[in-house]
């Protein structure tokens, strides 16, 4: 059977399902790139404690700690879970060609996870109960199994933009897909942040110190470490930037707003601004100004860089073979992985989808606009909304006024080929091509009605011109007969 792969369609009618992803990955984010700075910045400090039997220190990682058990081990281990559960209903077979690359290394990533959560409660529990240098060295094991987890994850976003080695598609390979610049480069942009998150974060166990002069110590040991990783963090962005593949600088110069460059550099701004106020007057880093601050630098330099992560990987969503619409749109044969776009481009994405309800696989006059909705749902959603709200609705990307011919003109000769760099290429029938085309008109128009009567003036003009040339057959006809007699 000419069937591929390919799963219903999750479509949240608010927000849609991309929305949804990146609500819970971008908190998902902070708090886990917090946990990993403090993870080391503990290390740090336990060490300091030990040399210099600093009780003071201990008692600051004992309280940053305990915040980290309520805010990262568990609000962000509910939502990591929650990536799973959305990524797993919103792109499947992006995070089924993650789980068939990688499946060994996220379970090596589990095994580091469970230490991590264990280490902190370990370094929570036991401040006071254990000597310094035990307490230093259970720091120590902490903060490797905090690294190498990010390390792992880092490794599998890099490849979801491009592989490590273009050898892995024809050769397969853990070592080519895992490891690329792209690797590196990321995995420092991503350190030098996580410790910009980890001062911010910081800035609210210091808001609780009375006494005034260790408030000042770690008000200046967080902000010259939020201040120097801020730097580096945008020095690596440059070097991120170098590694991407060309596709993603296209997709980046035409699909982000104007004012993205400006939000994150005015981003980066307020945040050093930030860090040089709290050094030099350490007294404002009280609970509501700490706390908010965390919230409006984390979320607001989160929500763009990763929005542009997203976008940047466009038209493809894993691996540089699986589309962002689930289509796999290349062979791999080191994976013995075969395109689908032939088998699509053989019986038309009705047909080939295994979901289409019955009634829609062959497109007829009274199924149209719910076979078309269905092919934008398959081809569209993930990306796009064909609601008033959500991502990119659908509607803003026509012109008014459009007709039915127009838009089989675009939908032909634009999403069939793939001639857009930042969208799948979309194969399909004709009849699907004017199926797709009224359900678009209609989502423009706002209603039924305008597509209904774009069809019947279409069925009546065949339908007159098939009138007039049977009169012509039959004077025809008749003129010969007459001719014969």
């Amino acid at each position: 059977m000419d069937l591929i792969s390919l799963y219903p369609t999750w479509y949240e009618p608010i927000v849609g399902s991309g929305w949804v992803v990146a609500l819970i990955a971008t908190f998902h984010v902070l708090a886990s790139h917090t946990s990993v700075g403090a993870a080391l910045l503990f290390a740090y400090l336990s060490h300091k404690a030990y040399k210099e039997d600093r009780e003071d220190l201990l008692d600051f990682i004992k309280k940053y700690g305990l915040f980290l058990l309520v805010f990262t081990y568990v609000a962000g281990s509910i939502t990591g879970p929650g990536i799973w559960y959305s990524t797993t209903v919103a792109s499947p077979n992006g995070i089924g060609a993650l789980i068939h690359s990688f499946v060994w290394k996220w379970a090596t990533e589990w095994v580091f996870f469970v230490i991590e959560v264990v280490g902190v409660y370990m370094i929570v529990y036991l401040v006071g109960k254990v000597d310094k240098k035990t307490h230093m060295k259970i720091s120590l094991i902490f903060g490797i199994a905090s690294l190498a987890t990010m390390v792992i994850i880092v490794g599998i976003l890099s490849f979801m933009m491009v592989p490590g080695k273009e050898m892995w598609f024809e050769e397969g390979g853990y070592l080519n897909g895992f490891y690329g610049t792209n690797t590196f480069a990321q995995l420092g942009m991503r350190m030098a942040f996580m410790f910009t998150m980890t001062a911010v974060v910081g800035g609210i166990i210091i808001s609780g110190i009375k006494d005034p002069a260790f408030k000042k110590e770690m008000a200046r040991k967080l902000g010259w470490l939020g201040i120097i990783s801020t730097l580096i963090g945008a020095a690596m962005f440059q070097w991120y930037m170098t590694s991407v593949p060309g596709q993603a600088i296209l997709v980046m110069e035409n699909r982000l707003p104007d004012y993205f460059q400006a939000s994150i550099m005015a981003v980066l701004a307020g945040t050093l601004a930030y860090f040089i106020i709290t050094m030099l007057r350490p007294q404002v880093l009280v609970q509501g100004f700490a706390g908010a601050m965390a919230v409006i630098i984390l979320v607001a330099g989160l929500w763009p860089e990763e929005t542009a992560r997203e976008s940047m990987r466009k038209p493809w969503v894993a691996g540089q073979y699986v589309y962002s619409n689930q289509v796999v749109g290349r062979d791999v044969p080191g994976m013995d992985i075969k395109s689908q776009l032939p088998t699509i481009e053989k019986v038309g994405i009705l047909k080939a989808h295994p979901f289409t309800p019955e009634h829609l696989k062959e497109v007829n006059n009274g199924n149209m606009i719910q076979a078309g909705e269905f092919i934008a749902m398959t081809y569209c959603s993930n990306c796009h909304s064909p609601s008033e709200s959500g991502i990119r609705p659908l509607h803003r990307y026509f012109p008014d006024g459009i007709t039915q011919a127009r838009m089989e003109e675009y939908v032909r000769g634009v999403l069939t080929t793939g001639n857009i760099a930042y969208m799948p290429k979309m194969p399909m029938l004709e009849s699907e091509v004017k199926a797709l085309s009224a359900f678009l008109v209609m989502n423009k128009e706002g209603g039924q009605a305008a597509v209904t009567a774009a069809i019947d003036k279409e069925i009546s003009d065949r339908d007159r011109a098939l009138a007039i040339k049977q009169a012509d057959d039959k004077v025809a006809r008749l003129t010969v007969e007459q001719e014969g007699k």
